[in-house]
């Protein structure tokens, strides 16, 4: 019986800790030491364009529950900042619907495309991104309804820095975004294995 109860208390304890988004990829660019930067800015939607389906509203908590995970981590946010932090964004029922172009015939849409859809980058990630990444294999195929993914780039040298991915901040595969504490959860996982570690007051 006190096996049993262990058991059902281990289960317990286990099962806050479940997520409903998962980390489909987190990868360092070109070598970059993150913590070589200590100012960054995101990506405004006068800089390029919102993602198809996505409010307004949407955009400020995301981006929002980005500023918070660099913040804790000690990044300043600085409009002048060389580190960019870039939001894309794939939506299968907007996007699918569109025909199968080259990636740069849409600016904003990037691949590697699957099943006829790409990301849509608020910043066009064509402008940064190289034609060959040599790392393409780890994301062909990731780009389903929901993902979202973020970018880190240096823009003073137009050179990738990291990227992640997380599935999937729509809440239950329907159309609709989750919710104010679902989009920040969403955004720690996309942070989960970022480079730079949270400040010590912050970890938990």
């Amino acid at each position: 019986m006190k096996k049993l109860l262990g058991i059902f208390a281990m289960l317990a304890a286990l099962l806050p800790a479940c997520s409903p988004f998962n980390l489909v990829t987190s990868t360092t660019y070109n070598d970059a030491d993150l913590s070589d930067y200590s100012t960054f800015r995101i990506v405004t939607p006068e800089e390029g364009k919102i993602p198809p389906g996505m409010a307004m509203v949407t955009y400020d908590n995301i981006a929002a529950a980005i500023r918070e995970q660099m913040v804790e981590r000690g990044f300043t946010e600085n409009p002048n900042s060389p580190l960019l932090i870039n939001i894309g964004l794939t939506v299968r029922q907007e996007i699918a619907t569109e025909p199968a172009l080259p990636p740069m015939a849409y600016p904003y849409r990037w691949g590697p495309w699957y099943g006829g859809y790409a990301p849509w980058f608020m910043y066009p990630r064509g402008y940064y991104w190289p034609v060959y990444n040599p790392n393409a294999q780890v994301i062909t195929g990731i780009y389903r309804e929901g993902v979202l993914t973020m970018d880190m780039v240096n823009m003073n040298d137009k050179v990738p820095l990291f990227s992640s991915s997380v599935g999937t901040i729509l809440d239950n595969g329907n159309s609709q975004f989750r919710d104010l504490q679902g989009i920040a959860e969403a955004v720690q996982t996309l942070f989960s294995k970022f480079p730079v570690p949270l400040l010590p007051q912050y970890r938990k």
